[in-house]
């Protein structure tokens, strides 16, 4: 297995780069398989998430759909992946962003009874409360 940064993916998912994109599209798509897959970190598929927000200005369903073509790349490994899935099912339906979906599944994965937030938007997300 291979660990991949996010401007990997990134570039990968944008095309936005005459050198850059042809290079990741090689890696994902010939130098990667299933023998030898390319791993994404939680922290990769968390600061993914904050690029198409923050930098491309993807909205919720563009980023989803971003997260679901990664989610159907063979030859990627997704740390939890089943947690990216559910996030990602939550923050189609409105309930919340995918990343807050993300910190809360994990959060809950991992043994928390509650992951405290001053974000409301979060709060009304399960394995969220609203610190006070």
């Amino acid at each position: 297995m291979i660990g991949l940064d996010t401007n990997i993916i990134v570039r990968y998912l944008m095309q936005d780069d005459p050198i850059q994109s042809p290079v990741a599209t090689r890696i994902l798509e010939a130098n990667l398989h299933e023998g030898e897959p390319g791993f994404m970190s939680t922290v990769v598929v968390a600061e993914l998430a904050w690029v198409l927000k923050s930098v491309y200005r993807l909205d919720p369903i563009e980023i989803a759909s971003a997260f679901t073509q990664v989610l159907k790349t063979p030859s990627l490994v997704v740390e939890a992946e089943q947690d990216v899935f559910v996030a990602l099912t939550l923050s189609r339906a409105g309930l919340g962003s995918f990343t807050d979906a993300l910190i809360a599944l994990l959060g809950v994965r991992a043994g928390c009874s509650t992951t405290l937030t001053f974000d409301r938007g979060a709060a009304g997300l399960p394995g969220f409360s609203l610190a006070h």
